[in-house]
């Protein structure tokens, strides 16, 4: 059985960009139809970012009940016995999360008057689909087509992710037990967050990463503090080092994984209980009817090519999020498919942000937002850089966030005094970033910020201080 219908607005896809584009446009009074393949809350809410979170909240639960529970205990605290990890009951409290956002979202799209259809949508032509919904068909025929696909895991050929021994982070949040211990191939943001986290949970962390350096996207003295973490708690890293193949090794409930891989012209070899592929994520063009759309790709042949308005090649057919290009972040997506929307209702908009920010949530939060340093001066800028250490923060102090060594780096423009950029790593960092944000977004000078009177006692004066710092005279520290 088939049907057929006409909307104002084609939304593919129900994750962090789509379901926003959905929501946005039928508050403006357009008719909107949002297909989606799976469950609406897309990789973010169901399978990446808030399950991540959540796991990894626990694993800091979970270590500091450890340190209660040794001898002394902690803070004056103690816990009689050693506390245990009941992997499964963790990953069904983790499922909860997941399933009360993705009936939040649902009910977000029906209340702001979006129809969502699940099903998987294949495109006969730029604005119209089919979408096979299991008993029959829907044929949808759009005015404006709005391709919000989003990513999946990079899969290495010959290591192939089947989900019990091999690993994507898909898999690495159902473990149903806990293993003793974890190969990881790729130390970018994806595989440290979780690398960290079951390592507090009681894993032995091996990470194989191809690059000098693990999470390059960060420069040395913000990873710093992650590195000296890492070497504490007997996390094992090698850099240039690249993965070559994974052997299954034993039988029953013995078997291994032996991960082979090449590190200074040789052959290494490690058993593991699982080995996490984390190399990466590519935009899914593929398996929708993207070529019967006529959209033109970037010069990278990955990514949908569009302009600060995100619009295609195609009148009509926008593309925004993951499938659109780098940064590959969920924050980045929302903003797209909310701007989207409003283009198509007539208003006047478009993709100018100063700053988009980066979170990584490892131990210790690692943020950035806008230009480091070294960014700063490759475009020739005449810089002023300060940094605070948390260790001279009160709130700091009083939480234990000042144990990892962090700090804030404010980066200034030297004539004006226009911040350029801020990057902060330690413990409950990552809550600090929307000031960041808007400091940059509103062309603060450091003059703004210092001028500014911050709440005692907060991690939030350590922005201040730092700031005060770039300026020449801070307060807490000499």
């Amino acid at each position: 059985m088939s049907e057929s219908r006409k909307c104002q607005v084609l939304v593919v896809g129900a994750g962090p960009g789509g379901y926003v584009a959905g929501i946005r446009s039928a508050q403006l009074g357009l008719e909107t139809v949002v297909v989606e393949g799976d469950k609406a809350g897309g990789t973010c809410l169901i399978r990446g970012c808030i399950p991540s979170k959540a796991i990894i909240h626990a694993a800091e639960r979970f270590e500091a009940l450890k340190e209660h529970s040794s001898e002394g205990g902690h803070m004056g605290l103690s816990v009689e016995g050693e506390p245990e990890v009941d992997m499964s009951a963790l990953i069904s409290w983790k499922d909860s999360i997941v399933g009360r956002l993705n009936k939040g979202v649902e009910g977000l799209l029906k209340a702001a008057g979006a129809e969502l259809v699940k099903g998987w949508a294949r495109f006969e032509g730029p604005k119209n689909c089919v979408v096979e919904t299991g008993d029959s068909e829907v044929s949808i025929e759009a005015e404006n087509v709005i391709i919000a696909t989003g990513s999946s895991h990079i899969d290495l050929p010959f290591m192939p992710c089947d989900e019990e021994f091999i690993l994507s982070s898909t898999g690495a949040l159902d473990l149903q037990r806990l293993p003793k211990s974890v190969a990881i191939v790729g130390g970018g943001y994806i595989g440290l967050e979780l690398g960290c986290a079951l390592a507090k949970l009681g894993s032995k962390i091996t990470v194989v990463e191809g690059m000098g350096s693990i999470l390059a996207i960060m420069d040395k003295e913000i990873r710093r503090p992650l590195e000296l973490w890492l070497k504490k708690h007997n996390v094992e890293v090698h850099t240039e080092a690249l993965a070559r193949g994974a052997q299954i090794k034993g039988k029953g409930a013995s078997r291994k994984v032996e991960l082979t891989f090449e590190k200074d012209g040789g052959e290494e070899k490690i058993k593991v209980d699982k080995v996490l592929v984390t190399v990466g994520r590519s935009p899914n063009t593929k398996g929708w009817g993207l070529e019967n759309m006529g959209v033109r790709m970037d010069p990278s042949g990955r990514f949908i090519r569009t302009d600060r308005q995100c619009r295609t090649s195609v009148p009509g057919v926008y593309a925004i999020g993951d499938v659109s290009g780098e940064p590959m972040l969920a924050h980045k997506a929302s903003a797209e498919g909310e701007m989207v929307a409003e283009i198509i209702a007539g208003h006047k908009r478009e993709f100018d942000k100063v700053a988009i920010p980066a979170i990584v949530f490892t131990e210790p939060e690692i943020v950035s937002v806008g230009l480091t340093p070294e960014e700063a001066e490759g475009r020739g800028e005449e810089i002023i850089v300060g940094k605070f250490p948390l260790a001279a923060n009160g709130r700091a102090l009083s939480i234990e966030a000042e144990k990892t060594g962090g700090f804030i780096r404010v980066t200034a423009r030297e004539s004006d005094h226009v911040i350029l950029g801020v990057q902060a790593v330690g413990s409950h960092v990552a809550e600090l970033h929307a000031e960041f944000v808007l400091a940059l977004e509103m062309g603060a000078l450091l003059e703004d910020v210092a001028g500014t009177v911050h709440a005692h006692p907060t991690m939030a004066e350590s922005f201040h201080e730092g700031v005060l710092k770039t300026l020449g005279h801070a307060i807490h520290i000499s």
